[in-house]
């Protein structure tokens, strides 16, 4: 493919020892939980072979491959110690290697950083008995034992990469067992492999020496590894650029991938991958001065989810590979997109981090607006032209309505889009009035730019009804209105509260003691809760549960306890909001009584606002409107869905259309969620 720029210098090839990697774009080790019993089989495959046609220059896999035995996954990781992996591995590189990527893949033992009550129930080690607050396990302090057959099994598991042809290995020094050595806030012990910086990195090296031996001189091997902690007693950036000298020095190191920060919290990983809010690139310039002091090559990646950025990281000379991770996971044709000059038409990364918090909690890593990531094997990418264009109306423009009107269009239909709002966006474009999470917006641009591109209509401040869809004559309507916020929870009082929504839209102006009940968990609570906590209003947040925000998920969380721990906020659990009424003696107060789920407890609290969270309800009087005048009678065969097939139901001879709804329109979930509704409907129309 000829490049549109060839003097871009993201498009510039690097030689990396023997392997000529033919641009500066990489994907970082990342393990997005696609194994299947720790094997990276089709699904695995599938996903780094789309980024690889579409021209990435390297991509790694595994984030990362374990190890030993005793170093079992938090979650879906590749399982690197066992021989079955050798063949799986190699049909991922070979596939990848015929659209001309590169593969690598990332090595490691977690050491302190997994739990003992996982796989085969061993105990956790570490070069201390400190733990790790993230995943609480009390390592046991490592013996000379431990050390020899550790070792031992990364040259194992090095062999068995060789042998799948991959193109090089990168082992793991931040967060795990390698730079639990080298901090000398986790190695607590004696010489050989303790004390002195020397020989905290001792055990590096010692590794790397019998991966060698194994694999040759010639097999590329870099290390990723933190260069300071940023944490009192930790790891300092002196000491980190020390254990980088001695690496570059050694002669058996052929890249370093620089990691700023440290991971044993929360905190310290968002510190480390940014969410949306945080500075981009935050990492970039330090990384950058590493690479000045050093002469080994340096790669690095840490929110660069813009093509500038990466740009810029190249062209001024701080990296010599950029990993552009995340964004790849928002639009696997980044390079594709810069070759053909249409970098604008780049699905961005809006930093929501869906996909690593899901990791975190068990789950698989989907883009919070692509759901095409991750399900290559059942959801397109790239759309192809319908047999015959039809007659598509959409009434709704937020998430879910804008990408039925993308698919649909895209494939080829005639579209029009109704929306009673003046502007596209609607729930989001809520939530993006929240500064941190302004970057949400760009999940509408983005989508009416394509919209734009491929003529749809758009009816802007119009209430569609029954009479509206059917004089556009359509072949397929598509619901997708949303839902308005549901507050009727209470047993009594339900008109003395409002919502979250009316907070965060300036409807409701924020009291002076505030308590805002929360029972759905997610992010329009805590905006809200920010929104009234700036003023500098007394605050309490409540739930029924056990935890507070659980759809949240923990790095995103961070940001907003960062900015409410700092105000007059107080979180309270497992109590529930039992009712709400005028306070019979405090003109002005409201008298909020409490209950819990756990039973025998009543009390009070007085306040003058209530706010309450408690997801939305759907807008589907349309829907019911039009169903029993549809084909389908709005039935969807879920089977024909979930195997990626045309709806075909005809249940009304009569019905003139089909009629379908998706997103909040039916039931109050998410944003992905959302949008995989509209691309699994609207591929198939």
């Amino acid at each position: 493919m000829a490049s549109a720029n060839p003097n871009d210098p993201l498009l510039q090839p690097f030689q990396l020892k023997h392997l000529r990697l033919k641009n500066r774009i990489m994907i970082t080790s990342h393990e997005p939980a696609y194994p299947e019993n720790g094997m990276p089989k089709e699904r695995y495959r599938a996903y780094h072979v789309e980024r690889a046609k579409a021209g990435i220059a390297l991509t790694m896999t595994a984030g990362s491959a374990a190890v030993s035995r005793d170093s079992p996954p938090v979650f879906n990781n590749i399982l690197a110690y066992k021989d079955e992996v050798v063949p799986w591995m190699k049909d991922l590189t070979d596939a990848c290697h015929e659209h001309g990527a590169a593969v690598m893949i990332q090595l490691t033992h977690l050491g302190r950083r997994t739990s003992w009550s996982k796989a085969d129930w061993l105990p956790v080690v570490s070069p201390s008995h400190h733990r790790e607050a993230s995943h609480r396990a009390f390592p046991k302090k490592m013996e000379d034992w431990d050390i020899d057959r550790i070792i031992k099994d990364y040259a194992d598991a090095a062999e068995r990469m060789h042998a799948a042809g991959v193109d090089g290995l990168e082992l793991e020094a931040y967060g795990h067992l390698m730079d639990q050595f080298w901090s000398p806030s986790t190695n607590t012990l004696d010489a050989p492999f303790g004390g002195a910086m020397e020989n905290r990195v001792r055990f590096t090296l010692e590794v790397i020496k019998a991966i060698r031996t194994r694999v040759g001189k010639e097999f590329i091997l870099g290390v990723r590894g933190v260069a300071d902690e940023v944490r009192p007693g930790g790891l300092t950036a002196d000491e980190g650029l020390g254990i980088a000298r001695y690496l570059a020095k050694s002669g058996m190191v052929d890249f370093l991938n620089i990691i700023r920060g440290h991971i044993d919290t929360d905190a310290g990983l968002t510190d480390v991958i940014p969410v949306q809010g945080m500075r981009s690139a935050p990492h970039l310039d330090f990384a950058g001065g590493i690479r000045q002091q050093l002469d080994i090559p340096i790669f690095h990646g840490a929110k660069i989810q813009d093509v500038n950025t990466a740009r810029f990281a190249i062209e001024s000379g701080k990296l010599d590979m950029v990993g552009m991770t995340r964004a790849h996971m928002a639009d696997p044709h980044i390079v594709r997109k810069i070759m053909i000059g249409r970098e604008d038409t780049i699905r961005p990364c809006v930093g929501a981090n869906f996909c690593l918090d899901r990791i975190y909690q068990g789950g698989e890593a989907y883009c919070i607006h692509n759901p095409a990531t991750g399900r290559e094997l059942t959801m397109p990418h790239a759309l192809e032209k319908a047999p015959s264009p039809r007659k598509i109306v959409v009434v709704g423009a937020g998430p879910s309505g804008l990408e039925a009107a993308r698919v649909a269009s895209e494939r080829g239909h005639h579209v029009v889009v109704f929306e009673a709002a003046p502007q596209p966006g609607g729930q989001i474009r809520l939530t993006a009035l929240s500064p941190r999470r302004k970057e949400m917006i760009s999940i509408i641009d983005w989508r009416m730019a394509r919209c734009e591109e491929q003529g749809v209509s758009f009816r802007f401040n119009t209430l569609a009804d029954a009479s509206t869809v059917l004089a556009e004559h359509p072949d397929v309507v598509i619901i997708a209105t949303g839902g308005l916020p549901h507050t009727e929870v209470l047993s009594t009082g339900n008109n003395l509260v409002v919502s979250a929504w009316d907070i965060l839209s300036g409807d409701a102006k924020p009291g002076k003691h505030v308590l805002l009940y929360d029972d759905a968990g997610d992010h329009a609570a805590l905006q809200a809760a920010d929104v009234i906590a700036q003023t500098g209003a007394t605050l309490e947040i409540m739930t029924p549960d056990r935890s507070f925000s659980p759809e949240v998920m923990a790095m995103n969380l961070v940001p907003y306890m960062r900015s409410l721990q700092k105000r007059d906020v107080t979180f309270t659990v497992t109590f529930r909001l039992e009712s709400v009424e005028p306070h019979p003696t405090q003109a002005g107060k409201l008298l909020a009584v409490l209950g819990s789920d756990y039973g025998g407890v009543r009390k009070e609290r007085v306040v003058d606002q209530v706010v309450v969270n408690h997801g939305t309800l759907p807008l589907e009087d349309l829907y019911f409107e039009l169903k029993p005048l549809s084909s389908n009678a709005g039935a969807v065969n879920y089977t024909e869905l979930i195997a990626g097939n045309a709806q075909t139901v005809q249940s009304n001879k009569d019905g003139k259309f089909q009629l379908f709804r998706i997103g909040d329109a039916i039931s109050a979930r998410n944003t992905h969620a959302a949008i995989y509704d509209a691309l699994r409907l609207a591929k198939d129309l």
